[in-house]
């Protein structure tokens, strides 16, 4: 299994919208890089979904619930979807603030590349944010 971060802007489409909504199809990717994460995702494979905008920060688990498959409205082929699943609301939220602040962080995509909105996270910085997801942040 492995451990993803999904950036959407909350008026779009939040955490809160998929919970209501059971499922999702994950699309409208269309950066190369980040189409290519999105291909290399398998199914059960958890993810982060990150709220941007004013809100900048980590507030829930997915799980995705099939493997990549073509984007209906792309006419070109290339682009791919996935459709995930809520598995949990954050207890706490984890700010960006918070998560630049950790030098553990440093070398992370959500750190250096801030427009990429489909991301790994290496295990090590899943359990980091899940130990900061315990307790409340400013």
């Amino acid at each position: 299994m492995a451990f993803w971060l999904f950036k959407e802007e909350p008026e779009a489409y939040s955490f809160a919208n998929l919970e209501r909504d059971g499922t999702a199809t994950w699309s409208g990717v269309s950066n190369p890089l980040a189409q290519k994460h999105l291909r290399s995702i398998k199914k059960q494979d958890q993810i982060f979904f990150y709220h941007t905008g004013k809100e900048k920060a980590v507030v829930g688990v997915m799980e995705a619930v099939g493997d990549p498959r073509p984007e209906p409205d792309d006419a070109s082929g290339k682009r791919v979807v996935i459709d995930v699943k809520p598995m949990m609301k954050l207890q706490h939220a984890v700010p960006l603030s918070v998560i630049k602040s950790d030098v553990l962080f440093a070398s992370w995509e959500l750190v250096r590349i801030a427009r990429l909105s489909v991301m790994p996270v290496p295990q090590e910085l899943w359990v980091q944010i899940m130990k900061l997801s315990a307790s409340p942040h400013k």
